[in-house]
């Protein structure tokens, strides 16, 4: 079981990287930050988004579920306890959507972890959480994995959409709701049920997944040239600016 295994091993690479930062309190403390920092940032960059309109609970979905701040442990855990159900059970669609998933949360932690390391390690007259980030950012670099993380989110959306279309599918998440409570699998459920409603919704207006998709990659793929490019007191002060915009 091919998708099982990818599932349950990026589960493991989180759960090391987990026990790795727990293990220093300065880079579990960065890691908080970082985290944090992150989260207020996209709050920042798509303000307009959230605030209403056609795109505003895709942006309250992606934004919950792959940008969000918060510890996604337990769903870790239950994607991994049924990693070889999704495959036997689900069809191909939703297991490669499971997968990437999974690949992706392990690649963010890997790079959030960096961030951390690399930020616990700047002398403390690295002032302000922008210039702190920044500084950490272009300390890690990888540059082609950021734009492959950001292209598997994109990924992630577009089989979203296509799952929509797939039919019987809903019916199949709703029925799974007392098996998978029973099963202490809540979590999980509620992220397939969000992720299918949430782009069901945008998928009934014409290309309205396309063009939300669109204002992601366009915005997402601006802060990576930003933050790898710019002159750097300019790009300190825009990522402050967006930021101040997120409270």
């Amino acid at each position: 079981m091919e998708a099982a295994r990818k599932i349950r091993d990026a589960v493991q690479r989180v759960s090391a990287l987990r026990e790795s930062a727990s293990a220093s309190p300065s880079v579990r403390s960065a890691l908080v930050q970082v985290k944090n920092l992150q989260a207020r940032r996209f709050v920042g960059t798509y303000t307009d988004l959230l605030a209403s309109g056609p795109y505003a609970e895709a942006a309250q979905f992606f934004l919950d579920e792959l940008y969000s701040d918060k510890d996604y442990a337990e769903r870790d855990a239950q994607f991994a306890r049924i990693a070889g159900a999704i495959e036997r059970f689900f069809p191909s669609q939703v297991v490669a959507t499971a997968v990437a998933l999974a690949e992706l949360h392990a690649l963010t932690e890997e790079l959030d972890h960096a961030m951390a390391v690399a930020s616990a390690g700047l002398e403390a007259n690295t002032a302000g959480e922008a210039a702190r980030y920044v500084a950490a950012w272009r300390t890690v670099g990888r540059r082609a994995d950021r734009e492959g993380q950001l292209a598997v989110v994109l990924d992630i959306g577009r089989e979203m959409t296509k799952l929509t279309r797939t039919a019987g599918l809903r019916t199949l998440l709703k029925m799974m709701r007392a098996p998978a409570a029973a099963a202490g699998l809540s979590s999980l459920q509620r992220f397939l049920e969000h992720g299918f409603d949430t782009f069901a919704a945008m998928a009934r207006r014409p290309a309205g997944a396309e063009a939300f998709l669109g204002l992601i990659a366009s915005r997402e793929k601006d802060l990576i040239r930003s933050l790898f490019d710019d002159e750097l007191v300019a790009c300190e002060t825009d990522l402050a600016r967006t930021l101040g915009q997120a409270r």
